[in-house]
């Protein structure tokens, strides 16, 4: 977690912030973090980052467009030396909240980064978790539980949110179990298939969950929350198909389970995620071919190590996340290679 200086140092620039525009991660845990702090200070517009693998310069824009006076980065490792070169022009503070292990060199002197793996504990809880721990709000727990949840990770108040919530909880406190078989994953999914939506649709919902009260809310299909619901259905069938292809292949006997895909749906880290839980002794190698770039998604034990490796020597190649759950990209032409690579080192 965060030191308690952190958190008010934080707490501080939060209030300080009269029109901050929010970068964050395009899944639930970057989401729910920004959800957190807006609906803390009141204030503040959200923009989530779709561009991979990082924050790029054309983003900022967006915040020349409101007018911001301080810019939040959440849950994002990768920020492009470009953006901060014309941030600096303009002199808006940055504050940077992230839980993914990067070089500390790539931290811009003005910048007020915050990431727990800098700390004596030395632990990467979602940024969700940590944005709590800044808000300390009871009444978005659920939010909160929502984005850990998202982020395959059991926080400390899981028995505060199941005690209050014992319908959108299960017994098990083993992380899949909660994101599958729960309401309050059924949530996070929701949100997570949400934010692969159009950018009008997307909005819409950014607006509703900054407004919304309970997570029953949620989860109930209305005229505030239809779009979301009917993006969810439209993905899901598609999901479903996917991961049934995917399975067949993990029924051999290999140690990693290698899945390719195109189409315009990009969903390799969700696919990954399932399929690490139903095969949690295989290495997990989800490829989403779209152009003359693969997007590549794994799961499994120390696979950052595996996956640096294994792109070494590739042009235009780039790889990074936590121990056990990574995303990279790469050239269409070096799929094969990249795939040989790491054939070798897995067996």
């Amino acid at each position: 977690m965060l030191t308690k200086k952190q958190v008010e140092e934080i707490r501080e620039h939060l209030s300080k912030a009269q029109n901050p525009i929010f970068f964050f991660d395009n899944d639930p845990d970057g989401f729910c973090s920004f959800l957190l702090l807006q609906r803390y200070i009141e204030r503040g517009r959200g923009v989530p980052i779709r561009s991979f693998p990082g924050l790029d310069k054309d983003y900022l824009r967006k915040a020349n467009e409101f007018r911001a006076d301080y810019i939040f980065i959440l849950d994002k490792p990768v920020v492009s030396e470009e953006f901060f070169r014309e941030v600096e022009k303009i002199n808006i503070p940055v504050v940077w909240i992230d839980h993914h292990a990067i070089e500390k060199e790539l931290i811009p002197h003005f910048v007020f980064y915050y990431n727990p793996l800098f700390n004596k504990s030395k632990k990467n809880e979602p940024v969700t978790a940590l944005c709590y721990q800044i808000t300390n709000k009871k009444d978005n727990l659920w939010i909160a539980m929502t984005g850990c949840v998202a982020d395959q990770f059991i926080p400390k108040f899981y028995e505060d949110f199941r005690k209050k919530y014992p319908d959108l909880a299960v017994s098990s406190n083993f992380p899949p179990d909660l994101y599958y078989r729960s309401q309050i994953g059924r949530i996070a999914r929701l949100l997570d298939f949400g934010l692969k939506d159009r950018t009008t649709n997307v909005m819409n919902m950014i607006r509703f969950m900054i407004k919304v009260k309970t997570p029953y809310e949620v989860l109930e299909e209305n005229n505030k929350n239809y779009t979301m619901h009917k993006r969810f259905r439209q993905i899901e069938i598609k999901y479903r198909d996917l991961l049934k292809k995917a399975s067949c292949i993990g029924r051999n006997k290999d140690k990693m389970l290698f899945f390719q895909y195109g189409g315009d749906l990009s969903i390799s880290g969700n696919l990954s995620n399932e399929l690490y839980y139903l095969f949690p002794e295989k290495i997990i190698v989800v490829a989403y071919i779209k152009g003359a770039k693969a997007n590549v998604s794994m799961r499994g034990k120390k696979v950052r190590e595996i996956i640096i490796e294994a792109l070494k020597g590739f042009e235009n190649a780039s790889g990074g996340g936590h121990e056990n759950a990574v995303g990279g990209q790469l050239n269409i032409d070096d799929l094969e290679k990249f795939r040989e690579n790491l054939r070798k080192l897995i067996q």
